[in-house]
């Protein structure tokens, strides 16, 4: 805990530990490392990872399969969404779940408990993390030498979700492929356009909708379908 010299002339106030704060204690903070402001600050950002998380593994499911702006070809005419690598980092391993975990653990093993087992794949554990961080951020402020180090962590990683998702509030548009739509037996071939921020997409020439994800995969399922059919017809059309 923090010294506090007998000595009036020699004493210096305890500051917060934590960087870039550097405020004065208050008297009713005595013994702590961290002020209350930090832990405050600190408790908003852990409960949003959970509904940041959301948002960002949505974005990262419409991603998966796209290939990076510039390489080569697949033969394929559906350009996927351009594919954003650190969207992908933070939803994947080593990503937001293991963050949390690593300060979890941390605090766990200063604590004398079990570190936690495996928790699921990162949606599910992200909240159960969330959750341990907020019921002993007060123990952690108060107690934990090295706090100051974690509300940094903690601050650094929740600004790089939400400079994301504030960035996909105002998304620019894609083109994602032709509408694979039947109209009156023939396919509608309208160019789709969508936003990595949504997963609805809406042909405007046939009013064709796909409204949630499982529905989105549909699409992408059946513009697959369409291109192995165009593709066949132009082997047998080379064959004949």
């Amino acid at each position: 805990m923090h010294n506090h010299p007998t000595d009036l002339d020699e004493y210096s106030w305890p500051i917060c530990v934590t960087p870039g704060c550097g405020r004065q204690l208050w008297v009713s903070e005595t013994g702590r490392w961290a002020c209350r402001p930090c832990e405050d600050s600190t408790a908003k950002r852990i409960s949003e990872f959970p509904a940041l998380f959301r948002r960002l593994d949505t974005t990262a499911a419409l991603m998966r399969g796209a290939r990076r702006t510039g390489g080569g070809t697949s033969g394929s005419k559906t350009p996927p969404i351009p594919p954003r690598l650190e969207v992908l980092a933070l939803v994947g391993p080593g990503g937001v779940a293991a963050r949390l975990s690593a300060i979890e653990d941390a605090w766990r093993q200063t604590l004398g408990w079990t570190i936690a087992p495996w928790r699921g794949n990162p949606a599910q554990a992200v909240p159960v993390h969330a959750e341990f961080l907020v019921n002993n951020l007060l123990w952690a402020c108060s107690s934990y030498d090295e706090v100051g180090q974690d509300i940094v962590e903690l601050r650094k990683l929740h600004g790089e979700c939400s400079a994301i998702v504030n960035d996909e509030r105002r998304p620019g548009r894609v083109q994602i492929g032709a509408c694979p739509a039947l109209v009156e037996d023939a396919r509608c071939g309208q160019a789709l356009t969508a936003s990595a921020a949504s997963h609805r997409v809406r042909c405007g020439a046939c009013g064709a909708r796909w409204e949630t994800l499982g529905e989105w995969r549909e699409l992408r399922a059946a513009q697959k379908t369409v291109l192995a059919e165009l593709a066949t017809q132009q082997q047998e059309g080379v064959a004949a």
